[in-house]
């Protein structure tokens, strides 16, 4: 089954697509939200569970971060896989609603935590539904809008995300998280649950999805390893790991740090300011990125967003030591270089896979790639020590990832105007 070209758009592709950009957005809003309120909330916790405040202090609580932060990527892993799994064999619709529902409940219950652990906890059981809607809702809409938006529409999906980390941006810019008021901006984020239940309700299903099951059930995981989907599998899991490993390990994850580490107390909103103009960037990279791809060929844009990306970081992490308005305009030009492969990925992931597999096999591609990030973000650790603390020369060897895509982009396949495999 094809989805016509040249029909006028109707009501309920536009609700797909409503959707599926709202579940993104607060899929990005929850994922900002931790590294601005995960320092208040350990140093909150630390001192219930203890009674006094902890030993080690701030050095304690960054090893707490990155733990947190490694079960958040590992649970995005595990998430994309079960909720793709699902998605091929319940449908895409009641997934994607389910993957909404757990971000946001188990987000809410961070209000409830007395230990670090159990704050993990809770972590890593929303990054299951974060992970999971994204592989859910790129499926949704690309097989129920015509073929020729494709560029588009992955140009949209990875700006929608980029839109709640820009929403959280500017909450960080306006209202402090502190040690007393952490919990309820945990639980305010329960509250994008209501969305699983609009979806539910008005939402319909994919009818490539509904045609294929007519054809025969699938065995997602039997087919994504056999030998015609093994090498796409295997591609799509590098392509997507290269771009959170840059991200993760470097921009998203440590930038913040490295700010807050220049600006010192001159400026305590500076995390704010970078945050917002990372996510300003993010949201043009991501809306252009897929628009390259499809005028000039998925395999030259890839190639292209990596040297972008390796030139503006190292110059980033390479030459600039100084807090100012140059350095956001330069952390700026670096968020849309390392986020626009999220525009790049919902365009060429779902070209990869047949309907009856796609969820599955887009969630565990671009998830597993989370379990790699989340080494290479403990190995940033490894890397502190190495050159004695130094955020820019730890980042600076991180972002040689960006060569690796560099190479492996030329062995696959190019997917420019061809339909979505049935």
């Amino acid at each position: 089954m094809t989805t016509p070209q040249n029909k006028p758009l109707n009501r309920a592709q536009w609700m797909v697509l409503f959707a599926a950009l709202l579940g993104w957005m607060f899929d990005g809003l929850e994922m900002g939200l931790f590294p601005i309120a995960a320092r208040p909330a350990l140093m909150d916790l630390m001192k219930i569970s203890s009674g006094t405040p902890v030993p080690g202090g701030e050095a304690v609580v960054a090893v707490w971060i990155s733990y947190l932060t490694a079960l958040f990527l590992v649970g995005a892993a595990c998430g994309g896989v079960l909720f793709g799994w699902l998605g091929d064999k319940v449908g895409r619709v009641r997934s994607m609603a389910m993957s909404i529902l757990a971000y946001s409940f188990f987000t809410g219950c961070c209000y409830f935590a007395v230990q670090p652990w159990q704050l993990g906890i809770c972590r890593f059981a929303s990054a299951l539904g974060m992970g999971g809607e994204w592989a859910l809702g790129v499926a949704l809409v690309m097989e129920s809008w015509p073929e020729r938006l494709r560029p588009t529409l992955a140009g949209v999906i990875g700006a929608a995300g980029n839109a709640g980390y820009l929403l959280i941006a500017l909450l960080a810019m306006n209202y402090k998280v502190t040690p007393q008021s952490w919990r309820w901006t945990m639980l305010a984020c329960a509250l994008p649950a209501l969305l699983a239940f609009f979806i539910i309700g008005l939402i319909p299903e994919s009818e490539r999805w509904k045609q294929s099951m007519k054809q025969g059930g699938s065995k997602p995981f039997r087919e994504i390893f056999g030998p015609k989907l093994l090498r796409p599998t295997l591609l799509a899991t590098a392509f997507a790991t290269i771009a959170l490993i840059g991200t993760w390990a470097a921009v998203t994850g440590f930038l913040p740090s490295w700010v807050d580490q220049l600006a010192g107390p001159k400026d305590p909103y500076a995390k704010g300011k970078v945050q917002f103009v990372v996510s300003i960037g993010a949201i043009i990279g991501c809306y252009f990125a897929p628009l390259i791809g499809g005028r000039f060929g998925r395999r030259p844009a890839y190639f292209g967003l990596c040297l972008f990306s390796l030139v503006v970081c190292g110059f980033l992490f390479g030459w600039l030591r100084e807090y100012n308005g140059f350095f956001l305009f330069v952390s700026g030009l670096a968020g849309c270089a390392t986020a626009a492969f999220y525009g790049w990925l919902p365009l060429y992931l779902p070209e990869l896979f047949p309907t009856r597999v796609r969820t599955t096999g887009q969630g565990l591609s671009y998830n597993f790639g989370r379990i790699l990030a989340a080494v290479g973000v403990l190995c940033m650790g490894q890397l502190m020590s190495l050159f004695h603390g130094s955020y820019p020369h730890a980042c600076g060897t991180i972002i040689l990832v960006y060569v690796v895509g560099m190479v492996l982009i030329w062995f696959a396949p190019e997917t420019k105007g061809r339909p979505l495999p049935e």
